[in-house]
């Protein structure tokens, strides 16, 4: 049975190392701005897939997965010596989607806005098509008349003093 809580623990080393292990030690100058975003071990402890971004271009997002890719030795070694685990999982590292995520829902939402706007725009001088006020009102109020005897709501219980 596999333990969640010990290879989420060993996830959080494994991203915490990584990251300074490339702030530090790596001096390949193929490495660009990289951000460790999140690392993920399986359950047997065996292989854990490291998340980054970086900042820049298309090409330099290339040559820092290079980079990372000629240090994946060095940082696997460092992240065995640091955890202290019986077997160091080995490290595979995925460029991660979520910088294109937020930008696409900073886009629909751009597009969101400029469409509330139009129908602002296009509703500003509009009137309602059945009025100011739109429900039926009884005949009496509408001519201006006050309710005659038999008209007014009855009050009071329907039952009757006995009760």
């Amino acid at each position: 049975m596999t333990d969640t809580a010990r290879a989420r623990k060993l996830a959080d080393r494994i991203r915490v190392v990584v990251a300074e292990t490339l702030q530090r030690r790596i001096k390949d100058p193929r490495l660009g701005y990289v951000t460790i975003t999140d690392a993920r071990v399986t359950g047997d402890l065996r292989e854990a897939t490291v998340f980054y971004t970086v900042y820049g271009d298309e090409q330099e997002r290339e040559a820092s997965a290079a980079a990372l890719e000629s240090a994946k030795g060095v940082l696997r070694s460092e992240v065995g010596r640091q955890t202290g685990v019986r077997y160091t999982p080995t490290l595979a590292f995925i460029p991660d989607a979520l910088p294109e995520n937020a930008k696409t829902i900073d886009d629909l939402l751009a597009r969101a806005k400029a469409s509330d706007e139009q129908v602002r725009e296009a509703s500003s001088g509009a009137e309602y098509a059945a009025g100011a006020d739109p429900y039926r009102k009884p005949a009496a109020e509408e001519d201006g008349e006050e309710p005659e005897d038999g008209d007014e709501p009855a009050t009071g219980s329907a039952r009757g003093k006995d009760d």
